[in-house]
């Protein structure tokens, strides 16, 4: 019963496995031993395996430093994505401060809560001598982290019947695209997200795709293909969507 590892390892045969498990407890107990005391603790090589030790240890060593690295990679990372929320945020206040200095005809905007600069509340009216002239429509706009590198998005609350505006509200134009070039051709990387654009560029631009439906890429395809061919119905939908949006003043 009070037989030692070392006497273990010299007195006792050898079984299927045994010999194995007895390398690696004693490496690991070397290993713990050797980062506790680097210094003072003399490794006895006649009692184990040289080949087998020296790999536990570099792997635990390398376990270690990748372990460490990737704690460093997360931190760094956490770090630069707060660094682009602050910047965001104050670019986010200053716009918003000008639009209530200097209101833009056609929308208001304001925070969903005033605790969260990255969520707006937006009511755009519909353009005159459109179909859609005499609508409130509500939308939230949703900002990224790293505003204005990264467009944000737009989704509608108000029921919109439109070839640019997903079933679920999501408005469909080129400048809430990434920046860079199509994947599938459509646009030109010009047309798609730039970080000059502000909130009263996209809103903007929204009230421009009211009045100028696109429906060569539509986002809702049963929209454009009343759009195009069957422009009576188009119409009443339309009309139903306006009516819709007085009622909900």
């Amino acid at each position: 019963m009070g037989c030692s590892i070392e006497s273990k390892l010299e007195h006792t045969s050898p079984g299927p496995g045994r010999t194995i498990f007895s390398s690696s407890f004693v490496s690991l107990s070397i290993i713990i031993s050797t980062l506790q005391n680097p210094f003072t603790y003399t490794i006895p090589y006649y009692k184990y395996n040289s080949t087998l030790f020296a790999f536990s240890l570099f792997s635990s060593l390398l376990s270690l430093l990748l372990r460490n690295l990737r704690t460093e990679h997360n931190r760094a990372l956490q770090l630069s994505l707060s660094l682009m929320a602050s910047q965001a945020s104050l670019l986010l206040q200053k716009q918003l401060k000008d639009l209530c200095k200097n209101p833009v005809d056609g929308f208001s905007a304001g925070l969903v809560d005033e605790t969260n600069i990255f969520e707006w509340s937006v009511t755009i009216i519909g353009p005159p001598d459109t179909l859609y002239e005499g609508g409130f429509f509500n939308a939230i706009m949703s900002f990224p982290p790293n505003y204005p590198n990264s467009p944000p998005s737009v989704k509608f609350t108000s029921e919109l019947w439109h070839p640019n505006v997903y079933p679920d509200g999501r408005v469909c134009i080129s400048i809430l695209h990434p920046p860079g070039d199509d994947p599938n051709g459509y646009e030109l990387a010009s047309e798609r997200w730039t970080p000059v654009h502000t909130v009263e560029s996209i809103v903007l631009s929204i009230i421009s795709m009211l009045s100028s439906p696109n429906d060569e890429s539509p986002a809702n395809v049963e929209a454009a293909k009343e759009w195009r061919d069957r422009r009576d119905e188009f119409k009443k939908k339309v009309s139903r969507c306006v009516r819709k949006s007085q009622e909900m003043l």
